[in-house]
């Protein structure tokens, strides 16, 4: 009998998976452990940074073991981890790392080694000779003074100084302060941050900047301004209060946002608000929520054969990555493990897992910072947002769409189609214009009316021209302007009421689509008509994913509405629909009338 009753996960698989995971890295390993160098499609940055960024990103895991297990240590992993440390800071050796000032994803990697030697101080850092220790400052101290892009990255500089002011090493107050500062002006409301200017909401939000400054404080109190520590508690619990919301009841985070091969990084603010008390979850809730997620992840697949975590989902898949990601990128998923900092006999281990709330019952959200409705079923464990708010982008902006950020609707069961042809056309949960040569319109840099409604000023883009890296924005080049649409939503349990009004400024050769969700499996995606789309077709876009999507006519000042329906189970049936002008009036099947206007 244990106290997992849902996922039969205890701290004891915790440790077993951590420890795998740990072991299954030494072979590739350099024979002074500085190198762990993956099989696997390299970054843009080149093998030396993915060589770095495997052994920074597990140790940060092995740091957390010790913590967790007060220095007991069978599979040595201090010492490993100390050997590499040795040889990696050492400008004399082969095998040396690329340092943060001379690199950029180094800046990155530095700080999950920093928080590492701080979590596992007295068992590794307070073991190595005073010329080890130099070594290590000097390679750290590189980002004093370095510019950090104003996003979740301030927070890798702020943790690399504080490390070294706690061991005697070159700091900047300045530094901080300014890192500081970019962090409050990213914050939105309601435990929501934007991971920049733009209106880039995903799960950077949880496993960064919720994750980060809670861990600071606790590295040196004196550091912290206690009013704002005060603040970022509350906000973590404002977070964990919806996004415990957004968890599957297959045990899946929601499928949206760039750096998805983190996977069960998802889990890292659970376990934060376990960690400090920043949260008013149950224990019991906070170890349902992370283990259901490791638990999805390892019941596919993960990790591979070879006990690794390679690019992807779920089997490998380079095409989710992002150009910064290379073969050791997916072992930030490590930070979805942070609960094993906490000892055995922590309320979050030891008490009774409770069920998630899409397993106790129906739900429906409002999300004003992201822009999204939310909709949870119970009958199958599907969560499902739609959004009118996230785009990774601003308003006005004339790139295409990012499939990962501005699609109409993402969901706990579905992926949406980030590959080739999907960058160009968006040919999942799109509200699009339908150009004779250049396929469907793009609604990137939308105006944001309400939670459910939005203003596009829909385009093409030939996106061919475009040769930057990709980051999880959307691909830029030569636009070709399309007609204006105001879209709007309504969601309740499997169903969403779809709507779009179109402007004057349309071609007699253009068509309207509303196109449904990426189904697999025993999944149904359905997409019926209710005013103006007549013509009804399905999408193949890889072998198994199937599309369901409707077309009309494009006619100037045109209202068109559907029924977009994702479900697991049978689907409750649909709502009743009346269209009067420009208002919807929707009837739910248990009686409740909700009203829509575009």
């Amino acid at each position: 009998m244990t106290n997992a009753p849902y996922t039969g996960y205890t701290r004891a698989t915790w440790e077993r998976t951590a420890d795998d995971l740990l072991l299954a890295l030494r072979p590739w390993a350099s024979m002074d452990h500085a190198r762990i160098d993956l099989p696997g499609k390299p970054s843009a940055y080149g093998p030396d940074s993915d060589s770095l960024e495997a052994f920074a990103r597990s140790f940060l895991l092995a740091a957390a073991r010790l913590r967790g297990a007060e220095g007991n240590d069978p599979q040595h992993f201090a010492e490993w981890y100390a050997a590499g440390l040795k040889a990696g800071t050492d400008p004399g050796s082969p095998t040396a790392w690329p340092r943060p000032d001379r690199l950029g994803q180094a800046k990155v990697e530095a700080c999950s080694i920093a928080l590492g030697l701080h979590l596992s101080r007295p068992w590794l850092w307070d073991k190595l000779s005073s010329t080890d220790q130099e070594r290590v400052v000097d390679w750290l101290g590189t980002v004093v003074g370095e510019q950090y892009p104003p996003i979740n990255w301030v927070w890798f500089q702020i943790v690399v100084e504080t490390f070294l002011k706690e061991v005697g090493g070159p700091w900047s107050r300045a530094d901080l302060d300014s890192g500081l500062a970019v962090h409050e002006s990213l914050y939105r409301g309601n435990g929501w941050y934007a991971d920049g200017p733009e209106r880039a909401f995903d799960h950077y939000n949880g496993w960064a900047l919720h994750v980060y400054p809670l861990l600071w404080a606790s590295m040196d109190e004196t550091l912290a301004d206690p009013e704002l520590v005060t603040q970022w508690r509350q906000r973590l619990r404002d977070f964990l209060n919806t996004a415990v919301h957004l968890v599957g009841g297959h045990g899946a985070p929601l499928a949206q946002g760039r750096s998805l091969t983190y996977r069960f990084a998802a889990a890292a603010p659970f376990w934060v608000g376990a960690i400090t008390g920043a949260t008013d979850l149950p224990p019991g809730q906070l170890r349902r929520a992370a283990s259901a997620m490791l638990k999805h992840f390892l019941d596919r697949g993960v990790p591979d054969e070879r006990g690794l975590l390679n690019l992807g989902w779920y089997g490998e898949n380079p095409a989710i990555a992002q150009s910064y990601s290379g073969p050791g990128s997916p072992y930030w998923a490590v930070k979805g493990m942070l609960g094993l900092m906490l000892p055995a006999d922590h309320p979050v281990w030891t008490a009774d897992e409770e069920p998630l709330p899409v397993e106790t019952g129906d739900f429906t959200l409002r999300l004003p910072e992201p822009g999204w409705l939310v909709s949870g079923t119970r009958a199958d464990g599907i969560v499902r947002i739609v959004n009118h708010g996230t785009d990774h982008s601003t308003a006005g902006d004339r790139r295409a769409d990012s499939p990962l950020y501005a699609r109409l609707a993402y969901s706990t069961h579905t992926l949406p189609q980030f590959e080739a042809p999907s960058w160009a056309q968006p040919l999942d949960n799109s509200i699009a214009a339908v150009h004779p040569h250049y396929g469907l319109s793009h609604r990137n840099g939308m105006t944001v009316a309400a939670p459910n409604v939005s203003v596009v000023d829909a385009h093409w883009v030939l996106t061919a021209e475009d040769h930057s890296p990709e980051h999880g924005s959307g691909r830029g080049g030569t636009v070709i302007d399309g007609p204006r649409l105001t879209t709007g939503s309504l969601l309740r349990g499997s169903h969403e009421v779809r709507a779009v009004r179109v402007a004057s400024d349309v071609q007699p050769d253009w068509l309207i689509e509303v196109s449904g969700w990426p189904a697999t499996g025993d999944l149904t995606s359905t997409v019926s008509d209710v005013v103006g789309l007549e013509h009804a077709e399905l999408r193949e876009l890889t072998p198994g994913t199937v599309v369901p999507f409707v077309r009309g006519s494009l006619e100037p000042g045109k209202l068109y509405v559907a029924v977009v329906t994702l479900a697991g189970a049978a689907p409750e049936p649909a709502p009743t629909v009346r269209v009067d002008g420009t208002r919807i009036e929707v009837t739910w099947t248990d009686g409740t009338a909700e009203y829509l206007e575009v």
